[in-house]
């Protein structure tokens, strides 16, 4: 198996009530790409949110804290000016992922309120523009307990199953595996993130090559409390 990965150039800075699933459109065209069955649309949570009007005044630094503090369902830690919180959809992360880089001046942009439905949302749009059966992950940004660094992670999902359940198969030796389940999307969405680079203003790519079918949801990947060895 060969993957590809294609940047889409040529998406305008996004507002509130842009057609997503257009630009995205006439950015394959800029990029002289041409969608195929079961090519993968990863887009940047930053776009969709964009998009959907989920944008607010922050001019300061208590504005953008109060945000964050209304978009938790809990707050886990503090440091300093930094929360980990878990956002309304389950995921935990940064000051529940209410951002301020790469958006207007005195503003903070959301998480959408349900990147699942907003993934569903562009994959038909594109679905019945293009004639393909397609798939789209929206992305955002994460820290990872223990380790250094930040990956691009799946936080919606449209057209894949989230998780590649590989128990009860044998691995390349004969034994049997017990616990291997993959984020499928989340590697999906770090791979992606390779051609689109945090500071190129790509906000979206495409992938292709992988032959995955089913249906799932970013919230799939929420770790229940009960199993969860780092709260």
């Amino acid at each position: 198996m060969s993957i590809e990965i294609h940047p889409i150039r040529g998406i305008p800075e996004v507002a509130p009530g842009d057609d997503l699933a257009g630009l995205i459109l006439r950015g394959l065209e800029t990029s002289r790409l041409d969608l195929v069955d079961r090519d993968i649309v990863v887009v940047t949570h930053k776009v969709v949110s964009k998009a959907e009007g989920r944008i607010e005044p922050a001019p300061d630094d208590r504005t953008y804290r109060e945000l964050a503090e209304r978009e938790a369902r809990s707050v886990l830690r503090r440091r300093g000016d930094l929360m980990i919180a878990q956002t309304e959809q389950g995921f935990i992360c940064a000051n529940a992922g209410v951002d301020r880089s790469n958006v207007e001046e005195g503003s903070a942009v959301l998480l959408p309120i349900d990147s699942d439905r907003s993934a569903h949302r562009i994959r038909k749009r594109l679905e019945q523009a293009t004639g393909r059966s397609l798939a789209v992950v929206v992305t955002d940004t994460f820290g990872r307990p223990w380790r250094r660094g930040l990956v691009d992670v799946a936080i919606g999902v449209s057209g894949l199953p989230s998780i590649l359940d590989l128990r009860g198969q044998t691995d390349a030796g004969g034994r049997e595996m017990y616990v291997t389940e993959i984020a499928v999307i989340d590697v999906i969405a770090a791979a992606a993130d390779l051609a689109m680079g945090k500071a190129e203003s790509i906000p979206a790519a495409v992938v292709r090559g992988l032959d995955l079918s089913g249906e799932g949801r970013a919230t799939d990947l929420v770790r229940p409390p009960e199993e969860d060895l780092f709260r």
